[in-house]
């Protein structure tokens, strides 16, 4: 992990039951299965996977768990366009799609937000008009981009009005003509029923879809007797399976049991020609090879901009169309265990409140570590922020390391660690933990704090200045707990790989691999704490007014990475 350290990482429990699930199945099973009881190793590939900051974590308060982004079930609460941060009612993204139709557009060029402008010369739209008519409106338009000055004139498309871009572009081709519709098609049938057909390459997607579409309704409307006579008319009849598998079998030719007693079956037929929507590959790309060739390759596109248009097909820079802003949403999200709402936004999208939001830094202990004796020197207050990193751990020579406990809990926790006496892999750095167990107090106010310790300082530091010792905790205030750990760095020469103890991959003589040398120390965290009961409505009168608590307790593993190792 290429991360200044010192930092902290907490372990999701959704990464065992996720191991476990998968190692029933394989040779390493028996291992798997006994998830609890091994030492966490953050050096595993799972492990990438599984660690977070605690900023980025949630908690429920049912099942008293972490949840991470991965392991939680997320809910879409609103649609919203980002550019024009409009509200999208989910009933029109089935026939408008999940793309904005307010005039939102992206430059295909380099995906900066298009505006209109006139095309026309300020000062000769801002000329007196004649008498009895119209001031000048100074169109056409066109859409500009204000980074890469690209504008949709380069690919001949302009427009009569500044409002209402959507609707005439989708009616527009590249070179500003008017694009060929099913309606066109129908008319020019009843005007010459001997016309030809349109050649492919006049038919685009959206043309392609209509003519699908349309043919595929009339055969449905012609078949819906096979169907048991279920009239299919906006969509009515094709969401239950039956139907859906009476649909399947008519493309076999079999039909259902009733059809195949009373004679032949209705067979649905394929699409046979361009006005029933068949497209037929174009394998020629002779003209595409000589275009490149006389314009070069400056006037192709990109593979970006090829994957931000809505149609892929796009080679060259004059068929690229301006890309209309794709929707963004607004998510809930729940528990996967007890379905519990974790975190909730408010529904407008201009405000970016929760209405519900379950923190895990609000539930856990934040962990701070931090170097007894720092090496590296304090940066001013007056100056700009710089990384002011520790120097690397020297190897096989002791150090110690401070670690803060933060309790964010209105209520006192009991806090046991537990570490192994070496870290896993190839590298084995002896830790040990002064004080394993220790008490935080509770978050109360600092007034109360001032009350009840009256005439005590609310810092209290252990015995032994400048050196930790076993069993003390070595600094205490009001809702945190400082205790030390002390650390023997290895050392990361082969031949001194045996001198603390030697590591899981035994004989690995391989090259020092991507931060490697940085010493991460697992940690398992148990805390336990007594809380009012939630089940508990209230309590009758005339008794005791005291709510009755229960115990409760989190245990998880969190890495905490102490810093680099010199390789010398």
């Amino acid at each position: 992990m290429a991360l200044p350290v010192p930092y902290t990482f907490i372990q999701c429990p959704c990464s065992d039951l996720s191991a476990a699930e998968n190692g029933n199945a394989s040779s390493g099973s028996e291992e798997l299965e006994e998830s609890g009881e091994r030492t966490f190793d953050p050096r595993a590939p799972r492990s990438n996977y599984s660690l977070y900051p605690l900023e980025h974590l949630l908690y429920c308060e049912d099942c008293q768990q972490i949840r991470c982004p991965r392991c939680v079930t997320e809910e879409i609460v609103t649609y919203y366009c980002p550019n024009c941060l409009f509200e999208v009612p989910s009933s029109n993204l089935r026939s408008e799609g999940n793309r904005c139709t307010r005039s939102c557009y992206q430059c295909p060029v380099c995906i900066g937000p298009l505006q209109v402008a006139s095309l026309q010369p300020a000062s000769d739209a801002n000329t007196l008009a004649p008498e009895g008519q119209q001031n000048p409106t100074g169109g056409p338009y066109a859409l500009f981009c204000q980074y890469c000055n690209w504008s949709s004139t380069e690919i001949g498309i302009e427009f009569d009005r500044p409002s209402g871009i959507h609707s005439q572009l989708t009616k527009l081709d590249n070179g500003g003509t008017r694009k060929i519709t099913l309606k066109d098609i129908k008319e020019r049938r009843k005007e010459n029923p001997e016309e030809p057909p349109i050649p492919d390459e006049q038919v685009d997607r959206d043309l392609q879809f209509a003519s699908l579409r349309l043919f595929y309704q009339e055969q449905l409307t012609d078949a819906h007797a096979s169907l048991g006579g279920v009239p299919l008319h906006d969509g009515v009849g094709f969401s239950s399976p039956a139907a859906l598998s009476r649909i399947m079998s008519l493309y076999t030719g079999r039909g259902h049991a009733g059809r195949l007693q009373q004679g032949a079956a209705d067979v649905m037929r394929e699409a046979s020609n361009t006005e029933q929507g068949l497209k037929l590959a174009l394998l020629d790309e002779s003209a595409s090879v000589k275009k490149m060739m006389n314009e070069g390759w400056n006037t192709t596109t990109s593979t970006d901009q090829r994957l931000n248009q809505t149609c892929s097909s796009s080679r060259f820079q004059d068929e690229l169309r301006p890309i209309p802003y794709l929707l963004r949403t607004k998510r809930s999200k729940r528990c996967p265990t007890c379905r519990h709402i974790i975190s909730k936004p408010e529904n407008k999208v201009t405000s970016t409140r929760f209405k519900i939001r379950l923190v895990a830094k609000a539930y856990i202990p934040t962990i701070t570590i931090r170097p007894m004796h720092p090496t590296a020197a304090p940066v001013p207050v007056t100056s700009r922020p710089a990384s002011n990193e520790e120097a690397p751990l020297t190897p096989l020579k002791p150090c110690q390391y401070v670690l803060t406990f933060k309790n964010p809990l209105f209520e006192s926790i009991k806090v046991t660690l537990a570490t192994p006496n070496t870290t896993p892999g190839r590298f084995a750095s002896k830790v040990t933990v002064l004080c394993p167990e220790f008490e935080v107090d509770a978050n109360i106010d600092m007034w109360d704090d001032a009350l009840k310790d009256a005439g005590r300082d609310g810092r209290q530091r252990g015995d032994g200045a400048g050196q930790g010792d076993a069993a003390k905790i070595w600094e205490r205030g009001r809702n945190w707990v400082s205790i030390v750990l002390e650390v023997i760095p290895a050392s990361l020469r082969p031949e001194n790989r045996n001198i603390l103890g030697k590591g899981e991959a035994d004989g690995d003589d391989s090259p020092l691999k991507e931060d490697e040398d940085i010493l991460e120390i697992p940690m398992f965290v148990r805390m336990e704490w007594e809380a009012e009961a939630q089940n508990d409505i209230g309590t009758a009168p005339g008794r005791d007014k005291e709510a009755p608590r229960e115990k409760r307790e989190l245990a998880y593993w969190c890495v905490l990475g102490v810093g680099r190792i010199s390789h010398d």
